[in-house]
């Protein structure tokens, strides 16, 4: 009898829960979802049973012919929420929870039509990675527990509902409509879905299709074109697709995150619709999750690069499949970029243990352990691999994993032992125990190369001329204002803006890494666009060093502060909860200052 996830209740020696059928509707007005769902056993059970919850209204627990179940909501804790235990009646094969979600459910964001591209409908969408579908659904809330699921929707009649699911068609009636969806395969809580609003698609292959708000569709549709070709390349590299439909959905702005791998559904920034293509490489990372993720899930938190350091690992393998070698390496090389910032951050917060591939997370939030190192530091650890074996022997041993995990959840342990089988000596020749379980980077560890990356970083703190910054993709003008050293001479500053505009550049990535070396180097003029994309935008990778950037300075910290109490209730919880703990406190002044 043990509880194996540290941010779950679930028990492993309770039933498990193998299905659940949700039945809800959506309350606009009270921002409420009013909800049943039944809880399905792989057998009839008895006995106690834990679920996850969190700021829910249990209204009331109840067996298949409507006895009361006996149940305890217990108060809840910081980081997990509150328990619901239960103790089912001998041989029960389901049960059926009646509940509501409270108005700021963390997995749930409720706009305003103002907040939509539209300006005319409301939106609701999730957000359920790490723990919070919690908060909108009781359950066993931990990847280890994979369910199938299907739903039933209520909602108004103007909205469109979407979910990461198969749609099993729309009624409408009279002021609202009802749609219903199922998902055959079984599938983390975290992955659960669902998007409501002012919502039409167009197809882009057989296999895929892109949603967003009306006026947002045509830049969608042309941006992520090439949706059907990074599915067949991954299929080529990782094997067959097994989730039948790869739609995207792109969000309204306050969507915290570049992407969120829900099956047949992946939810999408709007920043990625730069207008030069340049964005799809996040397309390209979430399909990838597809394999590395979805289809083989890191059992909980503490073995969170088996999720992402696979992913990053793939999707540089799709887009070096696509757009070749050099391109790859470029891509790689704003990884390591951001792995270097990562590293040296948690140095000076005392956080190394945080740097270690295998973490340990008990009485940490893992939305507070969330950084670039499961991504890039799993991903190096990867390729060391593969540069040992060799790239044919690595990808056999990619496809044995993909076989021996399929639809299952792994850990570290189990991944090394499958290593150590198919690969034996290769764990030892690249030294694994200093990757998994030590802090930082291992002396030696590679990091990429390409004849474009050196011309880029050639470049140094040296203007670019006319010819080399035509030539210069969005990426490698990413790499090269993010390897300025700060401050960057402010001449230089002033050169970068007035011959190549980037205050008023368009590509989000470009924009924020110069936004970020202007005001840590005095640049002034670049203040109020850092001010204002902070209400345009709610993608945490922007907001944070862009906060980061301005309360760094003494002048501009008020500010900041200011901008934060403007704009934090557009942002989504999760975003929100991270920000505020960015900010200083406020120091009063002494009694008679």
């Amino acid at each position: 009898m043990a509880r194996l996830d540290p941010h779950s209740y679930a028990d492993d020696a309770h039933p498990q829960v193998r299905s659940f059928a949700w039945k809800a509707r959506l309350d606009f007005t009270a921002r409420v979802v009013h909800a049943e769902l039944t809880l399905r056993f792989e057998h009839p059970a008895e006995g106690p049973l834990d679920l996850d919850t969190r700021d829910l209204t249990i209204v009331k627990v109840t067996t298949p012919d409507g006895r009361a179940i006996p149940y305890v909501l217990h108060p809840p804790e910081p980081i997990l929420g509150a328990r619901l235990a239960l103790t089912l009646p001998p041989g029960t094969p389901f049960l059926t929870v009646t509940y509501s979600t409270a108005p700021d459910a963390s997995a749930l964001q409720w706009l305003e039509p103002v907040q939509t591209a539209g300006g005319k409908l409301p939106f609701l969408f999730s957000q359920c990675q790490a723990i919070h579908a919690r908060s909108v659904l009781p359950l066993q809330d931990t990847p280890r527990v994979r369910v199938t699921w299907e739903a039933e929707i209520t909602a108004p009649r103007e909205l469109r509902v979407l979910m990461a699911a198969a749609s099993l068609g729309r009624e409408e009636d009279g002021g609202v409509c009802v749609e219903r969806f199922a998902m055959p395969q079984p599938i983390p809580p975290y992955l659960f879905g669902i998007a409501v609003g002012d919502l039409a698609s167009r197809d882009l292959g057989p296999r895929s299709r892109v949603w967003a708000e009306p006026s947002v569709l045509d830049r969608a549709a042309w941006e992520f074109a090439s949706v059907d070709a990074m599915m067949s390349a991954g299929e080529g590299l990782f094997g067959p697709y097994d989730w039948d439909r790869f739609d995207v959905l792109v969000m309204p702005p306050s969507f915290p995150y570049g992407g969120m791998e829900n099956p047949r559904l992946t939810f999408v920034t709007p920043t990625l619709l730069a207008g030069d293509r340049s964005q799809v490489r996040v397309i390209a990372h979430e399909l990838a999750h597809s394999w590395t993720g979805n289809l083989i899930t890191n059992a909980n938190a503490e073995h969170f690069w088996l999720n992402e350091g696979w992913t990053r690992y793939a999707e540089l393998r799709i887009v070096e499949a696509l757009e070749g070698d050099e391109v790859a390496a470029l891509h790689a090389a704003l990884g390591v970029r951001a792995l270097e910032r990562t590293l040296a951050s948690f140095k000076t917060q005392g956080r190394l243990g945080l740097t270690r591939l295998r973490t340990h997370l008990a009485g940490i939030d893992p939305d507070d352990a969330f950084s670039e190192v499961p991504y890039e530091k799993g991903c190096l650890f990867l390729q060391a691999l593969e540069r040992h074996v060799g790239r044919p022997r690595f990808d056999a041993f990619l496809r044995t994993y993909m076989d021996r995990f399929r639809f299952g959840v792994i850990t570290t342990e189990a991944f090394l032992t499958l290593v150590s089988e198919v690969l034996p000596g290769a764990l030892e020749a690249v030294d694994a125990p200093r990757w998994i379980d030590h802090p930082g980077l291992p002396e030696g560890a590679t990091p990429p190369r390409s004849a474009r990356l050196e011309r880029v970083l050639a470049l140094g703190a040296r203007l670019p001329d006319a010819d080399a910054a035509t030539a210069m993709s969005s990426t490698e003008w990413q790499l090269y204002l993010e390897a300025l050293a700060l401050p960057a001479p402010l001449e230089l500053c002033r050169g970068l803006d007035a011959r190549f505009e980037l205050t008023a550049q368009g590509n989000y990535e470009v924009l924020v890494a110069w936004l970020c070396v202007a005001l840590a180097s005095g640049h002034d003029p670049a203040i109020p666009r850092a001010l204002e994309l902070l209400g345009e935008v709610g993608r945490m990778r922007y907001l944070k060093p862009l906060y980061r950037s301005l309360l760094d300075r003494p002048d501009t910290a008020p500010r900041a502060r200011e901008a934060f109490a403007l704009h934090a209730a557009g942002y989504h919880p999760i975003a929100r909860t991270v920000l505020q703990a960015m900010m200083p406190p406020v120091v009063a002044a002494p009694p008679g200052v």
